[in-house]
C-alpha cells in the first residue's frame, strides 16, 4: 500500500474514532470517499518551493532515474541544474515533508525574440501522480515566470500521447505551432517493448504557453474557457498509444508517420493547434489564426 493510501486511511480511521487496521478501513471505505480523503491529505501536505542547494538538486537527478527510467547517459546531471540556476533559470520542487516528490526545471530561452523559459522537465513520482501535483508545479512555474516579467514558457511533448496532449492544451491552455521530427534522435527503446529497439522516431510537438492569454488566465483562476470558433482541421490519435505499440510496432510506426504528415501540412497552412478532444479516437483541434 502506498504512502498516499496510508495517509488517507489513517485520517479516516482517526476521524471516526475507530481503531481499524488499514486493510479493514480500506474495505469499509467506498472508492469515491477513499480517493477523495487521500487526495485531500496529499494536497494539504505538498509544499512547492525552489530547489537551491546541491543536495536538493541532486535529489532531482535521483527522481529523474525513478520516473523516466532512462539510460544513465540520458539523465541530466547536477551540473545541468546548477548551470541553469546560474544562467537565470530555476527548479521548483514539490515536497511532502522533507521528501521531494516532483519538480519542474525551467531553462532560460528566447521565443520569437522575447525572453522565455524552456520547461525542460516536469516529473512526479508514481505514488504521488494523479493528484494534481504536476499541474500545481506548472502553475507555480507560471507565477515565478510572471514575477520576473517573463510571459512565455515552451516545452515539448510526444504527439501521440493523448493524456499529455489534453493536459497541455485543455488544462494549462498551451498552443502548438511547431512539429519537430526526430527531435532527440531515434528512440532505441520504449516502455511498451521492454527496452527492445523498434526504430520509433522521437518526434515532438512544441507547446507554447502564453502566460497572459485569456484561456490561461481563466484556467489559472479556476474558471472554464469555451472556444467560440470551429476548428478548420482535426488530427486524430489513438487513445491508447502504449497498447498500439504492444499490439503492433508496424502499426505504431505507420500511425506516427500519418500524424507527422498531417501536422506538417497543417502548420504549413498557418493553422494553430489550440485544443484537444478526448474520445475513442482523440483528436487535436486546429484553427486559423
Amino acid at each position: 500500500m502506498n504512502i498516499i493510501t496510508n495517509y488517507g486511511l489513517n485520517w479516516y480511521a482517526n476521524f471516526f474514532g475507530k481503531q481499524h487496521r488499514f486493510d479493514t478501513a480500506k474495505a469499509n471505505c467506498e472508492s469515491f470517499i477513499y480517493r477523495k480523503l487521500s487526495e485531500g491529505i496529499v494536497n494539504n501536505k505538498i509544499e512547492i518551493r525552489e530547489c537551491e542547494s546541491l543536495n536538493e538538486l541532486a535529489a532531482c537527478v535521483d527522481l529523474q532515474r525513478e520516473v523516466f527510467a532512462l539510460p544513465e547517459i540520458e539523465i541530466s546531471p547536477v551540473r545541468h541544474f546548477v548551470v541553469t540556476k546560474n544562467a537565470g533559470g530555476f527548479t521548483l520542487g514539490a515536497y511532502s515533508g522533507v521528501q521531494l516528490v516532483g519538480f519542474v526545471l525551467s531553462v532560460p530561452a528566447i521565443l520569437r525574440g522575447e525572453r522565455a523559459f524552456y520547461s525542460h522537465m516536469t516529473a512526479v513520482i508514481a505514488d504521488f501522480q494523479s493528484f494534481g501535483i504536476g499541474a500545481n508545479l506548472k502553475w507555480a512555474q507560471r507565477e515565478r515566470a510572471l514575477s520576473e516579467n517573463v510571459k512565455y514558457v515552451k516545452w515539448t511533448f510526444e504527439p501521440w500521447k493523448a493524456r499529455n496532449a489534453y493536459f497541455n492544451l485543455e488544462k494549462l491552455g498551451a498552443a502548438v505551432t511547431e512539429y519537430q521530427p526526430n527531435f532527440y534522435g531515434i528512440d532505441y527503446s520504449t516502455a511498451s517493448t521492454g527496452g527492445e529497439p523498434i526504430g520509433l522516431a522521437s518526434d515532438r510537438l512544441f507547446a507554447e504557453w502564453n502566460l497572459e492569454s485569456e484561456k490561461v488566465r481563466r484556467f489559472a483562476a479556476g474558471e472554464t474557457f469555451v472556444e467560440s470558433r470551429q476548428p478548420v482541421r482535426t488530427i486524430e490519435i489513438a487513445a491508447d498509444w502504449a497498447g498500439l505499440v504492444e499490439k503492433s510496432t508496424d502499426e505504431a510506426l505507420a500511425e506516427q508517420a500519418r500524424i507527422r504528415k498531417e501536422f506538417e501540412e497543417s502548420f504549413a497552412n498557418g493553422y494553430v493547434c489550440r485544443g484537444f478532444a478526448r474520445a475513442d479516437r482523440s483528436k487535436y483541434l486546429l484553427f486559423e489564426d
